[in-house]
């Protein structure tokens, strides 16, 4: 049996819908995956708890009276009491924490992300980070940085592994966008209503702009580029900003309180439109001309774009071998659940690849 202990940075939407996922498959991962999962450690920006024995169903209550100020390190303090396989999972939207991943990594911890941030900073930070985990040979997991609990990462990766050419990537990288865009498209309903519904429901961001500036798409293509084999920063990425020069700047609160200010300019796209057609937000990798592109665009109603429903992420991925005819994958792109669920299947996937631990 496999104990893993799991540090979970982020107890929002996702954060603690992973603990109850976690909380839920215990036995079976018990059973089926000789994995015993335990959640010893829980942050926000400013609390901390450890719990030796993991967290229980009343892991709420237990944080609200016996966290203690964040300290940097006190996860550190904490797993040099045991032997245990440890797992950092960073279920926030925080730069900063990104930053510390290589002290993750060399404090003996294997990293698993939802948090784009780490993988879109600069091409010498992202290699230093994966040749610091080869030497202590640990595991950096990233799967839900691109279409949520979609194995887009994953098929790119082996794809590129096995000296396949990639070509292009092309789609609807972000199921928030997708969702927004569906409903706009359809509905006559303002354009600031729908999106925060969509934040409300947990689709976006934290701070929606990171969506509507087109960054967060940008970020997605930068993962996949350089999982295609690219040397690229993100300031080469071409990105159309829906987000009103005057709201760019703008505190968060500021932005929610003057989000009607996107009305106007997204109905006037959405007036063009003819009865065929629709809005879609899309993503360019062109892999063999080094082009990132994300854009709003004009698609019809029964491309393959124009049809997708609800949150669906819609990836085609032409290669060597799929060059005629692309790879498809399409489905949830974007929610606390498929994301969460991504983010256990890659603690899973650390877990089976440790050897087990035997005491003496």
């Amino acid at each position: 049996m496999n104990i893993i202990h799991i540090y979970l940075f982020g107890l929002g939407n996702v954060g603690s819908t992973l603990i109850k996922q976690i909380l839920e498959s215990q036995h079976f991962f018990k059973i089926n995956q000789s994995v015993e999962l335990k959640i010893v450690g829980l942050a926000n920006s400013r609390k901390v708890l450890t719990v030796a024995d993991g967290i229980g169903e009343d892991w709420e209550q237990v944080f609200v009276e016996q966290s203690v100020t964040r300290r940097p390190d006190a996860f550190y303090e904490f797993a040099m009491t045991n032997d245990e396989v440890r797992i950092a999972v960073d279920a926030t939207a925080s730069k900063e924490l990104s930053r510390f991943y290589p002290e993750l990594v060399e404090q003996g911890f294997h990293v698993v992300t939802a948090n784009k941030i780490a993988n879109t900073l600069s091409q010498e930070f992202y290699d230093d980070l994966r040749l610091l985990l080869k030497e202590r040979e640990l595991s950096f997991e990233y799967e839900t940085n691109v279409g949520a609990g979609l194995p887009i990462v994953d098929t790119i990766r082996n794809l590129h592994k096995s000296g396949e050419e990639i070509f292009a990537v092309n789609g609807v990288f972000s199921g928030s966008l997708g969702y927004i865009f569906n409903r706009f498209s359809q509905e006559e309903v303002p354009f600031s209503q729908i999106v925060l519904e969509a934040l409300k429901q947990g689709y976006t961001e934290p701070d929606p702009r990171e969506d509507l500036s087109g960054n967060d798409v940008a970020r997605k293509l930068l993962v996949l580029a350089r999982e295609s084999g690219l040397k690229v920063e993100f300031s080469d990425i071409i990105i159309e900003n829906l987000v009103v020069t005057d709201l760019q700047t703008a505190s968060a609160n500021q932005f929610i309180e003057r989000i009607t200010e996107l009305d106007k300019p997204l109905q006037h796209y959405k007036s063009r439109l003819q009865p065929d057609e629709v809005l879609r937000h899309l993503g360019k990798l062109d892999v063999v001309n080094k082009s990132l592109e994300v854009s709003l665009q004009v698609v019809k109603k029964d491309s393959p774009a124009g049809q997708l429903q609800g949150s669906d992420g819609f990836f085609e991925i032409y290669s060597e071998s799929y060059a005629a005819h692309p790879l498809v994958i399409k489905g949830a792109g974007a929610g606390k659940a498929v994301t969460a669920r991504g983010l256990l299947s890659d603690i899973i996937k650390i877990a089976k690849s440790c050897p087990v631990v035997t005491y003496k």
